[in-house]
């Protein structure tokens, strides 16, 4: 018998993807200023990107990139443990464990790596790994890779947790969580999480992508906000590309947990080590990111407007107190055809659908950012209940 074609078999699923209005399309971004970027051809308000803070485009963090690259070139020219480690990478490591109070951190080229690295150094077969339904694709990836039990409990029930952790006794345990869910913007229960993790004698891990720069005093984060630390938290991710607008990850945590990650985790010790300008930009980013309070308090605000005009207009959002503000849509169909005509009116918000969000769990992620204008915001919300209003009575 023929073996099936790898060709055919991706053909079947584009058409599959295609039939439940699920493909997604690659766009072009040619062109950025401010809070607005030209798309494809045509300048649209972006309020579907992750730039919370407004720092991607600074003058001051540009300039660092300018200034590291002239002093320390292009690339880092191999992985950190061969000849890839520069000062440069220290400098953010010790700044960012000392922003977060944690002993020590180790820098990753991405969050994604960064998850399934942690995932990868800590667990393997016999162990246990607990997750929220909802966790990023990440940190479900990360934990398949290692060869652990992955069980997964209801969005935010810490009880449910705590049952999966009892389900097994063998091995060591797990507990992975975002932070602040990507796609819903409600922040997890941490407190409640943590207390399961001792009680149960798990390692509790913290995906806080979202949450740093954002939340809390100084934009310490979830964990920070939630009065946890070290001792409740031993390991915690934190991304450069959200609100610090840059590229990159962080993994902060105990030093002794921090050292086996140099020692085991293939996603640092095989790849290549960020390049060091990089690094020199993130560190003024996070300079910004503690002293430029104006910028969290300026989000809070149109956060607050966004969520009053659209209630007001007889939308029902779910809660969240975050730039992550969703919108929902029920159906893919629907959720494509309120971004398509809010794209006609000049503003860009993507559609978010299966399998990045549950069946029937279609949206409009609706991201804010400090760049955005209250009139923005407004026209945006008019701009949504007129998209609402035309899709047809089904």
């Amino acid at each position: 018998m023929a073996r099936p074609s790898i060709r055919t078999r991706a053909a079947e699923q584009r058409a599959q993807q295609e039939a439940a209005h699920r493909v997604r399309r690659l766009r072009t971004v040619t062109g950025r200023n401010g809070s607005s970027c030209e798309v494809d051809g045509r300048w649209l308000v972006n309020f579907c990107g992750n730039d919370y803070l407004g720092l991607s485009q600074h003058f001051s963090i540009n300039s660092a990139l300018q200034d590291g690259a002239a002093r320390n070139g292009y690339g880092s020219t191999g992985s950190p443990l061969v000849c890839g480690r520069h000062a440069a990478h220290v400098a953010l490591e010790r700044a960012i464990a000392e922003w977060l109070d944690y002993p020590r951190a180790l820098l990753f080229d991405s969050g994604y790596v960064a998850n399934l690295a942690v995932l990868q150094a800590f667990l393997g077969e016999g162990d246990l790994c607990v997750q929220d339904r909802l966790d990023h694709a990440s940190l479900i990836d990360g934990a398949r890779l290692s060869g652990a039990m992955l069980r997964r409990y209801p969005h935010g029930d810490a009880e449910g947790a705590l049952r999966q952790l009892r389900s097994s006794v063998d091995g060591a345990a797990m507990v992975a969580t975002d932070g602040v869910f990507s796609m819903d913007g409600d922040i997890a229960p941490l407190k409640q999480l943590a207390l399961v993790s001792r009680v149960q004698h798990a390692t509790f891990y913290v995906d806080d992508a979202h949450g740093i720069g954002v939340v809390g005093d100084e934009g310490r984060g979830c964990v920070a906000a939630a009065k946890l630390g070290p001792a409740e938290v031993p390991l915690q991710l934190v991304t450069l590309g959200k609100a610090l607008g840059g590229y990159g990850a962080v993994v902060v945590g105990d030093a002794g947990l921090i050292e086996h990650l140099v020692q085991a985790a293939r996603g640092f010790v095989y790849s290549t080590a960020p390049p060091p300008a990089l690094a020199v930009a993130s560190l003024q980013a996070v300079k910004m990111a503690r002293s430029d309070h104006w910028r969290r308090e300026r989000l809070q605000s149109l956060i607050a407007r966004f969520r009053e005009k659209m209630q007001q207009l007889g939308f029902d959002l779910p809660e969240s107190a975050t730039p992550i503000q969703p919108v929902p849509c029920g159906d893919e169909r629907s959720a494509l055809a309120m971004s398509a005509e809010l794209e006609e009116e000049g503003f860009w918000v993507a559609a978010i659908r299966p399998p990045t969000v549950p069946d029937s769990g279609s949206r409009l992620r609706v991201t804010l950012s400090a760049l955005h204008s209250n009139a923005e915001v407004n026209a945006l919300v008019q701009a949504l209940a007129r998209a609402r209003d035309n899709l047809p009575a089904r």
